[in-house]
């Protein structure tokens, strides 16, 4: 018998993945830093409603038992607050694991999926994982472009992924853009409108997509409460459907992929809906302040109907990249846009008041 040091030196094939993702960027600040404003990963800049709160320290009690597998409260409750066919609704570890789900049972090896440029990074993501094509149409600006996406679409096109409002640029088209991309699809092609940042949108002409869903056969919308919510920790996502996508969804994803505490949290926090408007009037206010004060330090933040403002820097010296490295000193984390083809942006996720004034505070001494 040869030994363990023996056997590792023989030339015998070792099990090889069919993928090698890459990994998630570290978020770290100097550690001699006393307090680190964490703004590159869009969460929420209040806490969780307190009858969240509430639910889940009563739901703790209950850790030894199986949470239900088809969260039936919880999708009753969204069916009623939306006006939807709960039987429509199917659940997932926040929204990234329906785009995953989305993406395993409905391409492959020879399709292709389009994309958006600028668009969400985990729809490219999810697409090589399933071990399709990605097809990125051009953006307008910083907006995805219907006709681009239309144009974008082949025979061998199986999806188009299109997040609405857009991360990480915050642009948004208005319903009317959103339904004559649908009419412009073949009904072969399953357009999946991400609005995990609906909730925020103060636009008149904005509609995240369940009239599509719940009267086309080939629109899902997917939701998530790790947004306006703030409930990221607990990973709780849901997407809305034709009946035939929604059944196909929930053979594939595992049984019992909420955690009970989980459904119950986000039970409780979808009927705090005073707590919900309150947190999103915020958002808005500090966001527009926030706008206003980068413009007039000479910046270029883009429109943005989300809890974050994509930020244009002008060349070196004074460029994203020094930005980022100069509030990273200062204890502020945005988000560096270079993996997005932005290089010259930074992204900033809306947080208290205090923090943003930190932030404009810092920019005018990185810019002076």
């Amino acid at each position: 018998m040869l030994r363990p040091d023996a056997r590792s030196r023989h030339a015998h094939p070792a099990p090889r993945p069919r993928r090698h993702p890459a990994l998630p960027a570290r978020r770290v600040c100097d550690p001699r830093v006393a307090r680190v404003i964490r703004l590159a990963s869009n969460e929420c800049a209040a806490e969780p409603s307190p009858r969240a709160l509430a639910a889940y320290r009563e739901a703790s009690t209950q850790l030894k038992r199986y949470p239900d597998a088809g969260a039936t409260a919880l999708r009753r409750a969204l069916g009623e607050r939306h006006g939807l066919d709960p039987e429509r609704i199917v659940t997932g570890q926040g929204s990234e694991d329906l785009i995953y789900l989305v993406a395993r049972s409905y391409a492959g090896p020879g399709d292709e999926v389009v994309v958006s440029e600028f668009g969400y990074s985990m729809f490219p993501f999810a697409v090589r994982i399933a071990g399709a094509t990605v097809v990125a149409a051009k953006a307008a600006g910083v907006a995805p472009d219907v006709d681009a996406l239309l144009t974008a679409v082949t025979a061998r096109c199986r999806i188009l992924y299109l997040a609405n409002p857009n991360n990480p640029t915050g642009a948004c088209l208005p319903f009317g853009e959103i339904a004559r991309l649908q009419r412009g699809l073949p009904e072969t092609v399953l357009l999946v409108l991400d609005a995990a940042y609906a909730e925020y949108v103060t636009a008149a002409d904005y509609e995240p997509g369940h009239r599509l869903a719940a009267t086309a056969s080939n629109v899902v919308v997917l939701r998530t409460f790790s947004k306006a919510y703030g409930l990221a920790g607990l990973r709780v996502g849901w997407l809305h459907g034709p009946a035939d996508i929604v059944d196909v969804l929930n053979r594939v994803r595992p049984p019992t992929n909420i955690a009970a505490p989980a459904q119950a949290t986000a039970l409780a926090a979808l009927a705090d809906e005073a707590h919900l408007a309150a947190v999103v009037a915020a958002n808005a206010a500090t966001r527009r302040r926030f706008v206003q004060s980068l413009t007039q330090l000479g910046l270029a933040p883009a429109p943005s109907e989300a809890n974050f403002v994509l930020v244009g820097f002008p060349a070196a010296p004074r460029d994203a990249a020094a930005a980022f490295a100069f509030l990273r000193g200062r204890g502020i984390l945005g988000r560096r846009m270079d993996p997005y083809g932005l290089a010259a942006h930074l992204r900033f996720t809306i947080g208290t008041d205090e923090e943003m004034s930190l932030v404009l505070e810092a920019l005018a001494d990185f810019l002076a």
